[in-house]
This record gives C-alpha cells, structure tokens and sequence, in this order.
C-alpha cells in the first residue's frame, strides 16, 4: 500500500482525510521528520512535538488562505513537509536549500517569517484586524487567523502586550498555547508555574465536556437548556484563568497528541461564532515518538547528524574549545574571588555556556526566559546596587532590549557588562540569527566600552578587564564556534582600554582589525609580503574608545589603511574613518578602506561560506589592499623604513 504521505502533495490533500487516516499520516510525518533530521541535523525535539497539530490543522483549516502563523519556525518541520517541500528537505540550513525557520519568500504557506520568539500572536492580530478592515470595505475574503506559540515564548512581555491588545480589540482569532514544558531550555519564571499548576489542578477536557463549553457558541441552533448546561459546565469545569481575565476564551488543557481529540476540538472552535479572540491550551511532549528526544530533549532539541537507532549524534573532529565556554571558565574563576558577580540570561543557559556558571554558583545565575529588555534592566538594577552583573545574550537577541541599554544603562553609566554571543555570521540559522549589527548599535552610546577579541585568549582578557570596569557599562563580543587553539591564559590580564596592539610591522599598507578576522589579514600581510609589499598588521581590540594614537601612527606612516571587521557598515570602520577626516589625516593621500559585511542579509549556510560571501576572506584582504595600490599608481618603494610602531 503507497503510504498516505507519499499522496499528500500540499494540505488541500488532507481535508477529505478521516481520523484514522491523519493519525496513520502522523506517524509517518513522524518517521519522516527523524530520518531527515538524522541526514541533516537541525532542530528535532519542537517539531517532533508538533507533528499531530500539523496534520490536524491543515486538515481543518484552507490555507495559504487561513493564516497559519508559527511562532519561532523551528517546529516547522512537519509544515514544511507538509506544503510542498518534502523533496527539499534534506538541503534544509544549508546553502542554497530550505531555512531552519519560516520564511515568506520560500513559501505561500509561510505567510510569516520568524527567526525569533513571541512574534505571532501579534503578527496575528494585525493580519486578523487588516481582514476586518477589507471586509468593511467590502474587499478581501474571510479567512482564519491561528497563532501557534510554545509556553517558553509565552514568558516574553511582547507575547502579553499581544494578548492584552487582541482582547481589548475582541479579534476574532484563535491561539494554540503550544505547551511542551520547556522551550529550548527548561522553561523558568511564573508563567512557566502557572501553567503547570493549571494543568495539574485540571483534568484533560474530554470531548462531551468540551461540547458542552461550545454549545452556545456553535452555529446550529441550540435549545435554552442546553445553554444553561453549558454555562454551569464551564463555570464548575473551567473556573476562570488569566487568559479569560484578558479577553479571551479559553479552551482546555487537551491532549496535543490525541487526533481524536484534537480534529473535533478545532473544528469547533473553527465553525464557533465566539466574539473573541479564543486561546486553545494543549500539552504535548518534546520529542514525541522518539525515545532518545524523549529522555533528554534539551540534548535534542538541535542536533547534529545522528544515528536514528541510538540517537547518538555525530561527533565532530577535535577542537578548540568553544568561546562560549571559555566565558564561562573564565567567568567561574572570577567569580570565586569575587563574590558580586552575577550572571544573567535569557533563556540560552547552555547555548551562552552559563550552564556550567550556574551549576557552580546557582544563587548567582538568573535566567529570566525570553526575555530580553527585562534581562537588560534587571542587571541595570544589579550594577545599582553594587553587584558585577554579567549579561550573557547573543548578538540577535540583544536587538531586543535596545531602548533598555540606552536608557536604563548607558543613559545612567551603570557598569552591565555585556557578554555579546554569536557576533558575526553565525552558519545554518541564517540572517535572524546573525550577530551583525552590534558594532553599529553599540558603538553610537557615549561611555560604552567595547571589545572584540582575536582569539580565545583575548577573549579571556576581555572578561577580566570587564570584571574590573566600574564606571560605566562594557561589552564584548565574540564569534559562534571555536577558537583558533591558541592557549588560554590561567590568569587573565586586565587590558588597558583603549589600546590595541601591533603585531607585524611594515612600511607600505596597514591592516587594522578588529576581532576574529586576525589571522586573515596575518595571512594576506604573508601573501603581500611575497608579491614585495610591507604590511603592518595591527589589533584594534576595542572598538569603543578608539585607539587614536595607534590609527595616527598607522595612518601617518603607511599608503593605504585598510580596516576588518564582521559586522555592518557603519561600525568599528565608520569611526575610524570619522577619526581621520576629523582629524586631517584623510588630507595627506591616505588611501583608506573599511571592508564590513555587505549590505544585505547573507542567507544560512557555513559560517565560511559566509565569510567568502561577504567578503572577508584572505583572499578578499589581499585584494582589496592592491587594488588600493594600484589606485596609488604603485609608487616606488620608499627605501627608508618607516618610523617604529608603538609594540603591542
């Protein structure tokens, strides 16, 4: 027999299917998510969670023409194979093939994007309330509006400020509070606890008990009787729940996994004619149906290739160790002699390597979920009162909470030391996860100090030195992956601020760089010194306060200047660029470029090959300093040695 899966092309395939037949395709949308995983890698324990809500929601709801809005998008593995891009998923986060998350220009079915969390509730309500403005014009069609969040997005203060408007507004839409107890990490703060409390102090809403709550609301004539049961019911069953408080209809807990269940509950609340936005609560459970993601769904919730017998996940070869870790071990042992630090995040305990800070001091590690303006102001609060908070957020997250690093902390010069993770291209996550714009947004706040480490080494001095700033806020930056295997000091030193460092000395092109990109312009001063060109090659290491004395002499004793960094236009370059016009040094001849990532958003795919697309390889260094030259017109070769630079 051809499995049901093979037959189902897009979801208008679905609608005539029966029960049995959808829990039969489940389980086959079940097999299929692993094995591609298992080819793959990527994100498995959400979307294995999701499978029985897929089916039944594009079996009862017409999209494209509904609107079905997933919140995050790494729990769309099942949509995506269910919308016409089955043949495609095996090129899924890699070059040229499918985003890890939804995205409006790979598909109909994807009618918004969302790299991060809480977004869909009120992406939601503007597309319900648009529908209700083209039907009072008398144009568009009537079309559904579902949100699907998870209870860990449901810690994030957009999510209410959604819930809060849509209930005031009574849209007319339906939100299914995804609830699999843990997000990414196991989910923290009193939200969290409620709903666990709800969900405990109720039972699983059956199906008589369910049709009961919808009696009145159903568009079939309902007798008197019936609507007096139905309000007894709902009061003796339900009670009322803060989404009820907050204008909405609340329906359950039900079983997330029971089609049985599932089909005639949304069905329902699809024909209902309820004046109100509703909020469907089911349970499910993260990894459903795959007993390694069962047993430990953190572990598996992004994955590697794995073995889909044992769930063991390929191994990559040696490396250095992570720079995230090496926050963290070096956070931990600044810690032990010094009692006020803190450590905050929001909700990427592991992902920031703070997991190991709060096993060690787990009265001084926070993670205050997703939540990242909140985490921002809550270290402000910290650094008020005299604690060493340090607030561990990637680089993409960090956008979240600007007006709160502005206002609450920079405004205020409080000292929050910033530990910016996943700066720079970040590989198969994409553009929504890319840490590109930090040198830009960071850079334009008087007082702030900002660092971007060559190695893990620098790194580990990065955090001692931001350990001992106490008079105004700091941050430093650092790339996803591994470091270049330099070693790793015992005990950091404190850096002076402001100064960088000179590595190589030349006397006809300078390269200043700022971060991870060290060792290409090393290896592109080596491919110049070949061709017969003297480079120097200097680390800038703060972006913020610039090194003027450094830049004056680069500047002063060389043809062309060239800046590296990874991050947008606008950034560490764009200041050093202010500094040399400002100060004159742009009059003598100067030849000076800022190479930056381009102005575009760079789609997932290696991190390497994300460099080369922005252009930022050796090779690119190489080029972009002869061609520098050549516009010079390749003077002659100055035959005395320039002046001696200031040592490293």
């Amino acid at each position: 027999m051809t499995p049901l899966l093979d037959r189902v092309k897009i979801p208008a395939d679905l609608w005539n299917l029966s029960v049995a037949q959808l829990r039969e395709l489940a389980d086959e949308l079940r097999a299929e998510t692993i094995d591609v995983v298992s080819q793959t890698g990527g994100h498995l324990g959400s979307s294995l969670a999701v499978v029985e809500l897929t089916v039944a929601l594009h079996a009862l709801f017409r999209t494209p023409h509904d609107r079905l809005i997933w919140d995050v998008g790494h729990q769309t593995y099942p949509h995506k194979i269910l919308t016409g891009r089955r043949d495609r998923m095996t090129t899924i986060r890699q070059d040229g093939g499918l985003a890890g998350f939804t995205t409006r220009a790979e598909s109909e079915y994807d009618p918004f994007g969302a790299g991060h969390s809480s977004t869909s509730i009120s992406a939601g309500l503007g597309m319900a309330v648009a529908r209700d403005i083209k039907a009072r014009e008398g144009v568009g069609h009537e079309r559904a509006v579902v949100c699907v969040i998870g209870d860990g997005a449901m810690s994030a203060g957009m999510a209410y400020e959604a819930i809060n408007n849509a209930g005031a507004l009574k849209a007319r839409m339906i939100v299914i509070l995804n609830d699999n107890e843990m997000s990414i990490a196991p989910p923290t703060g009193a939200m969290s606890g409620y709903l666990s409390r709800l969900i405990s102090s109720r039972k699983y809403l059956g199906l008589r008990e369910l049709g009961l709550k919808l009696a009145t609301h159903l568009p079939s004539k309902i007798e008197r009787g019936a609507r007096r049961v139905e309000a007894v019911a709902r009061k003796a069953m339900m009670g009322t729940t803060l989404f009820d408080d907050l204008g909405f209809y609340y329906v359950g807990p039900i079983d997330g996994h029971d089609l049985e269940q599932l089909v005639p509950v949304l069905r329902n609340l699809r024909d209902a004619e309820i004046d109100k936005p509703i909020l469907l609560h089911i349970v499910t459970q993260k990894g459903k149906g795959f007993a390694p993601a069962e047993a430990n769904p953190e572990k598996l919730h992004a994955v590697a290739r794995f073995d889909v017998a044992t769930g063991e996940q390929e191994k990559a070869a040696p490396a250095p160790p992570k720079f995230q870790d090496v926050v963290s071990k070096t956070l931990i042992s600044l810690a032990e002699q010094n009692s006020r630090i803190v450590a905050i995040t929001a909700a990427m305990s592991s992902g920031t390597g703070l997991d190991k800070f709060a096993a060690r001091f787990p009265d001084r590690f926070f993670d205050v979920g997703i939540a990242e303006q909140h985490a921002v102001t809550f270290s402000a609060g910290l650094a008020a009162e005299g604690m060493v908070p340090f607030c561990a957020i990637y680089s993409t997250f960090l956008q979240r909470a600007y007006d709160q690093i502005v206002h609450d902390v920079a405004i205020q010069s409080l000292p929050v030391r910033f530990a910016i993770d996943r700066a720079g291209p970040v590989g198969a996550d994409g553009a929504t996860h890319a840490g590109s714009f930090d040198l830009v947004y960071l850079g334009c706040l008087p007082g702030m100090v900002l660092m971007a480490p060559a190695d893990e080494a620098e790194l580990a001095h990065m955090v001692r030195t931001a350990a001992l700033i106490d008079d105004r806020p700091s941050a430093f930056r650092y790339p996803r992956g591994s470091g270049t295997g330099v070693p790793i000091p015992e005990n950091p030193l404190e850096l002076e601020i402001g100064r960088g460092r000179v590595l190589k000395e030349g006397a006809d092109v300078a390269i200043l760089s700022l971060g991870a990109r060290l060792k290409d312009a090393l290896a592109a001063a080596d491919e110049l010194q070949q061709r017969g060109i003297s480079v120097t090659v200097a680390d800038a290491r703060f972006a913020k306060p610039l090194d003027e004395c450094l830049i004056r002499q680069l500047a002063c004793h060389h043809r062309v200047l060239v800046t590296v960094e990874e991050g947008a236009a606008g950034g560490f370059g764009a200041a050093v660029m202010q500094f040399l016009t400002w100060t004159g040094l742009m009059d003598r001849g100067l030849v000076f470029r800022a190479m930056t990532l381009p102005d575009r958003f760079i789609e997932h795919a290696t991190q390497s090959a994300q460099i080369a697309v922005a252009g930022l390889t050796t090779q690119d260094i190489t080029s972009t300093v002869c061609a520098c030259l050549q516009e010079q017109g390749e003077p002659s070769r100055s035959k005395s040695r320039a002046a001696p630079l200031r040592p490293g």
